[in-house]
């Protein structure tokens, strides 16, 4: 399993999602992505969307202010 880490913390949706769906289609179905990312929109949008799209987030974690990590399993 392949843990892959992505920081879009300098990007606006909806590149947020694009980049971090880019990011999930480089790996394959069981391995994780760790995105770092801005609280707020980006939070919200990626999370929703990844879910969407047919993966899990496995946390959501603070890891400074305003900067947060999702932990993406890729399901398909």
């Amino acid at each position: 399993m392949t843990r892959a880490k992505l920081d879009i913390t300098r990007d606006l949706c909806p590149m947020t999602f694009v980049k971090t769906k880019l990011e999930l289609e480089e790996l394959a179905p069981g391995d994780l992505l760790e995105v770092t990312l801005r609280e707020g929109e980006p939070l919200l949008n990626v999370a929703r969307s990844v879910e969407e799209d047919g993966h899990a987030v496995l946390e959501k974690t603070r890891v400074a202010d305003g900067i947060w990590m999702l932990l993406i399993h890729r399901n398909r």
